[in-house]
């Protein structure tokens, strides 16, 4: 493959709320199985990339564990492979990422000691399919500097919290706002980049010499003129997982039949961390519409158009609606509970009832006399 993979997975979010208390973004559960960052390395092993480094700093330990095997997305080679890079205090340097330009400054060793002659940079905490190889054929073809992959989102989206662009007729990059105030254009950056290595380095060292630390501000808004940059649209899914709304509706997009054909019965395929947990298990009385059941999970009451993850319990003459039930929680007796997110490893007493009026309720319930 021509280019080396770099996913930048070092991010919190306060827009998650109490979801990201204790993980990364990245390490967000999607789709009863997956976690977010598992979408980013399945394109780039499903692309041939064979070298791809992750970057890691908030709650580290969640993603360094999940990613403690390279073998489940095709990483485990002799050349290459899928190393992990968290902030570490040497002679030179004591800082955390300051930005994602100091992400890949404090460990631009691993782009020298690269052959590639291309870098896709790319996300962690965003859920889609894409074919790296046509980005980069692309990308040569308009003879870039670099290429940035977007998409036309629909109208009433929230585009301010994106970065947006305009572009001329033959799709080279003339206006960049980094979440505008008032966004002037629906078409947003989904946070992946093309670029020459050589150059990247070079820009990169150029930013840590100046003091700057952001990989947009500093080098795609700031040379946007003087350098070739393109942009690459996509008509494929993508969502970015980066708030409470977005994460919900990502889910909940799993219980459309077409999106699951397209991630999951669609070559090429998306891969995880597996576990070893045995088939759901549905007693008598249980009852499931329209919902995605894991691994692990023993269902005794109803769950209508929810997302259930791995080794959840749920008690008899339970209502599961609408919701989001995230890995081993136990759900006594006669529980309601719609419009939620329940955290993971989270007891509900029996009777409990929880519901979202004015949104997505996120329920953190720990009672250690309650153990599953």
């Amino acid at each position: 493959m021509k280019a080396v993979g770099i996913v930048l997975a070092g991010g919190g979010s306060n827009r998650m709320r109490e979801l990201a208390r204790k993980r990364a973004v990245c390490a967000m559960p999607i789709a009863g199985f997956y976690r977010s960052i598992d979408f980013a390395l399945s394109s780039l092993s499903n692309s041939h990339i064979q070298t791809v480094a992750v970057f890691t700093q908030y709650h580290a330990g969640t993603l360094n564990e999940h990613l403690s095997s390279s073998k489940w997305w095709d990483f485990g080679r002799k050349q290459g492979g899928l190393y992990t890079f968290t902030p570490a205090i040497t002679s030179e340097n004591g800082f955390w990422y300051r930005g994602t330009a100091d992400a890949i400054a404090q460990n631009l060793h691993f782009l020298k000691e690269c052959h590639e002659p291309y870098v896709i940079i790319t996300s962690g905490d965003c859920v889609y399919k894409l074919d790296f190889n046509k980005v980069l054929d692309y990308h040569i073809e308009k003879n870039a500097d670099i290429t940035v992959v977007c998409k036309d989102m629909p109208e009433g989206c929230d585009t301010e919290r994106f970065g947006t662009l305009r572009m001329n007729e033959e799709s080279r990059i003339e206006e960049f706002e980094e979440k505008p105030v008032i966004a002037r254009s629906n078409t947003v950056s989904c946070g992946i980049y093309v670029i020459r290595r050589r150059l990247l380095i070079e820009l990169i060292e150029q930013c840590d010499a100046e003091g700057r630390y952001d990989f947009v501000r500093d080098i795609l808004i700031r040379y946007r003129s003087m350098k070739r940059i393109y942009g690459y649209k996509i008509r494929d899914y993508w969502r970015n997982i980066a708030t409470v709304e977005d994460y919900f509706a990502t889910n909940m997009d799993f219980l459309k039949p077409e999106i699951r054909r397209w991630f999951f019965g669609t070559y090429p395929d998306i891969y995880t961390k597996v576990g070893d947990q045995p088939p759901a298990k549905y007693n008598v009385g249980a009852k499931v519409h329209n919902s995605l059941i894991s691994s692990g999970c023993i269902i005794n009451g109803s769950v209508e158009d929810s997302v259930v993850f791995k080794g959840t319990f749920i008690g008899s003459n339970c209502y599961i609606k609408n919701s989001i039930l995230l890995n081993d929680i136990y759900v006594g007796d006669n529980s309601y509970i719609e419009n939620c997110i329940v955290e993971s490893r989270s007891t509900l007493q029996a009777n409990s009832y929880y519901k979202g009026e004015d949104g997505v309720r996120i329920v953190e319930e720990m009672n250690e006399l309650f153990v599953l």
